[in-house]
């Protein structure tokens, strides 16, 4: 049996029983106990069927170091991390594999500001881990659990004060919601009625039994497009497991999509206040168009939000974050935030008063394909090695091979949570998009083979 467990810059996530295991967890726990130096720890988990057992081994490591347990609950992972700095916590660890499939877990790694562990801290981490270093402490050490309540309320609260509460009230939208049975339920919902809107919901129910795969794509909010479609919902909104991701649907029912979720954001932030915006290598061109409409530049790093998040704070920028669906509004917090993309988009069309389908037509239109191959990291090595040779072109390696052209670009990386290499491409027309794409998806495939 393969070995999937995934250790990087996301955390550490695995298939349960099989590479996501009680002794490892308990093992990651005391490691990041002793990381903390014993202090405060939030811990959190999504609905996954999993939680509970891998919450609880994670509570064994980290009191055997001493630390200080904050149990918020199922609670979403940027409901957490925010947590994080309202309880004035060392750091958290949230319990969820977001968009992974059901028989997948994780744990994702937390300072104490609530952003992720960057690249040296999680080295710092792994370091304690493999290196057998964690504290243990005497049986007097050993602290009792504490049950933290008002996450959700709290997060409720930052999310409100972006919005014109007393005017959404009085547009009373009509919106379809979509949960996927995840860590997001409670507080997407308390939002939406908070605001009086009118919810048609589906998978709204936080038992974690997901009715459809957690990643928000089109293949899979099918339901969701003909729920506002029968519905006559003004919107869509489709969330991940965890809540930190949202994808749109138009009022025709039709899937407007991920990278339109960050761009829309934008186009509001950036009419309010023009500045820097930041976001990853793979994220749709569109974003450009639309900062350069404020006169704004886009700033790039490589995959993975803490990377994203601490380039927002070093240049202060306004907007930012990933083209996956995760959005970020440093007025909230410094890390992806489904409900914020949910608000921003809700009070740009209240102020304009525009459709979904006529904010997303107002962005300049770029077609793109995305596609997988299962392959480690290992073995991707000589293929980045071989794209770094391109003749035509502009190079950046940061995160993998990115190849800039003046009418598209492809992007081949390993993923941070899965054993495979992504190869995402975008142009004007699909058939360029494709063609880029096939292009560089057969140069993998062949180093692969030699391999």
């Amino acid at each position: 049996m393969a070995n999937k467990l995934m250790i990087g810059i996301s955390g550490v996530r695995g298939i349960v029983g099989e590479d996501l295991t009680p002794e490892l967890c308990v093992r990651l726990g005391s490691a990041f106990g002793t990381y903390v130096e014993g202090g405060k720890v939030v811990v959190a988990r999504d609905t996954r069927p999993s939680g509970d057992m891998v919450k609880h081994a994670v509570f064994s490591g980290l009191l055997s170091a001493g630390c200080q347990i904050i149990d918020v609950g199922v609670v979403g992972t940027p409901t957490a991390a925010m947590a994080i700095r309202d309880l004035q916590a060392a750091g958290g660890i949230v319990i969820s594999a977001s968009h992974n499939t059901i028989e997948w877990n994780a744990l994702k790694f937390f300072r104490d500001d609530g952003v992720y562990l960057n690249g040296e801290q999680g080295r710092s981490l792994l370091d304690i881990y493999y290196g057998g270093q964690a504290k243990k402490v005497g049986w007097r050490d050993i602290r009792a659990v504490q049950i933290a309540d008002g996450a959700v309320q709290r997060h409720l609260a930052r999310v409100l004060k972006i919005v014109d509460v007393p005017a959404m009230r009085r547009r009373k939208f009509k919106v379809a919601l979509d949960c996927c049975n995840g860590a997001g339920c409670e507080l997407a919902l308390l939002f939406l009625r908070e605001i009086g809107a009118t919810v048609e919901p589906l998978f709204c129910e936080p038992h974690g039994n997901f009715s459809r795969p957690p990643e928000p794509t089109a293949a899979n909010v099918t339901a969701l497009c003909e729920l506002v479609k029968e519905t006559a919902c003004e919107v869509g909104f489709a969330q991940d497991a965890d809540a930190d991701r949202i994808a749109f649907v138009s009022e025709y029912g039709k899937y407007i999509g991920e990278e339109y979720s960050l761009c829309l954001a934008a186009k509001y932030l950036l009419s309010k206040t023009p500045g820097a915006v930041v976001t990853n290598l793979s994220t749709t061109r569109m974003l450009d168009d639309v900062a350069a409409a404020f006169g704004c530049k886009v700033t790039r790093v490589p995959v993975g939000e803490v990377n994203v998040s601490e380039k927002m704070l070093e240049i202060g920028a306004v907007a930012g974050g990933e083209g996956n669906g995760g959005v970020i509004d440093p007025r909230v917090h410094y890390g992806r935030e489904g409900l914020t993309g949910m608000a921003l988009l809700l009070q740009l069309m209240l102020e304009t008063g525009k459709s979904v389908s006529e904010l997303a037509a107002e962005i300049p239109t770029y077609q793109f394909v995305k596609t997988k191959i299962t392959c480690s990291k290992r073995a991707l090595v000589p293929v980045l090695e071989k794209l770094k040779q391109e003749k035509e072109g502009v190079i950046d390696a940061r995160d993998g091979v990115k190849i800039d052209f003046p009418d598209g670009w492809a992007h081949v990386r390993a993923s941070n949570t899965e054993p495979i290499v992504r190869i995402y491409s975008e142009a004007r027309t699909l058939e360029q998009a494709q063609k880029l794409n096939d292009r560089y998806r057969k140069a993998v495939e062949e180093v692969i083979g030699e391999v």
